[in-house]
């Protein structure tokens, strides 16, 4: 008894068994009798090419026991879009429709990257970005807000609709609800700089010839150094502050902004709430040709603010000409 060998729907169809290599195999998969049923029907209508709404229900019985199976989302795509052709229905209208399914399914697999390039691929078809679409992904990012494959997709939404301008806003609300969102950090600096990065390339227009705005930077910096001020040891934007500052080819310019997390660094560092701070002063004493200062920061990381990376300061002082220190 089977749920479409049954079906009067299906009688048409004569399902293709997986070949597992013969009667005997030397390591066969344990499949469901009611995945394999379906899996033999779907072989069968992809051996005929068949595109229809019945194959659309079929793909969804199978995603609904495998959502991680690519060729299954490839061929639902392919099928939606060939039936628009045929029956002259509205494609955005249809998509709509998906899409809305689609909703339910990814916030039940939250981590399944197919489903979000069957989003990719549904969205290459619209002029305009659905209405819903943002409120959806902001609905994602609460449950999970480093979920990799929304950030990846909403970078790729964010360019396909040139949503450049409006994007911004939606960055800061997430730092001001945590500071320590490493993925807001990147989606910021993707929203102000990617515009002007070729996607194929990676290489950034301002590297052969595109002029930085330069008011944009003095914002950005003062941005940067208060969200440091509420957390100092948080990484994400010391990292993203030197990447600013790396656009003016210098770091100097906030050296007296990270000499108010060092403490004493001639001492035993004493007052030191930042061992980011730390490595950033210590570049900065590199830049001047201060080697011995420079030194002694990474003397302090390696010694009492971050041992665990002992080896990676000892090689930094390497670099300066200056021997390694233990613990």
């Amino acid at each position: 008894m089977g749920r479409y060998s049954e079906s009067e729907e299906w009688a048409d169809i004569t399902p293709i068994a997986q070949n597992d290599g013969g009667p005997n195999p030397l390591a066969a998969i344990a499949y469901t009798e009611e995945y394999s049923e379906a899996m033999g029907y779907f072989r069968a209508v992809t051996a005929r090419n068949e595109k229809s709404e019945r194959v659309l229900d079929l793909t969804e019985h199978i995603i609904s026991m495998n959502p991680a199976h690519y060729t299954i989302w490839l061929y639902r795509a392919n099928t939606i879009f060939e039936l628009q052709k045929t029956n002259g229905s509205n494609l955005q209208d249809d998509i709509l429709e998906e899409l809305q399914w689609l909703d339910n399914l990814s916030l039940k697999h939250l981590k399944n990257y197919q489903i979000w390039h069957h989003r990719q691929t549904l969205m290459t078809r619209l002029d305009r970005i659905p209405p819903t679409e943002l409120a959806f992904l902001a609905q994602m990012l609460a449950k999970d807000a480093k979920n990799y494959h929304v950030w990846s997709y909403r970078q790729w939404l964010v360019r396909r609709f040139a949503l450049w301008d409006t994007e911004l806003p939606y960055t800061e609300s997430l730092l001001a609800a945590d500071v320590r969102n490493n993925s807001a950090w990147n989606h910021r600096w993707f929203v102000l700089f990617g515009q002007h990065v070729d996607p194929r390339s990676g290489k950034g227009l301002d590297e052969v010839g595109h002029i930085v705005d330069e008011d944009l930077l003095d914002r950005e910096v003062g941005y940067t150094e208060d969200k440091i001020r509420l957390a100092p040891q948080n990484q994400s934007p010391w990292n993203y502050l030197r990447g600013l500052l790396r656009k003016r080819g210098s770091l100097l310019e906030c050296k007296a902004f990270a000499e108010e997390f060092v403490g004493d660094v001639e001492g035993e560092g004493e007052g030191c709430r930042s061992s980011h701070a730390l490595d950033f002063f210590a570049d900065c004493m590199a830049e001047e040709k201060e080697a011995e200062k420079a030194g002694k920061a990474l003397e302090l990381l390696a010694k009492r603010f971050d041992p665990i990376r002992r080896n990676y300061w000892n090689y930094r002082r390497g670099l300066l000409g200056l021997g390694a220190v233990q613990a």
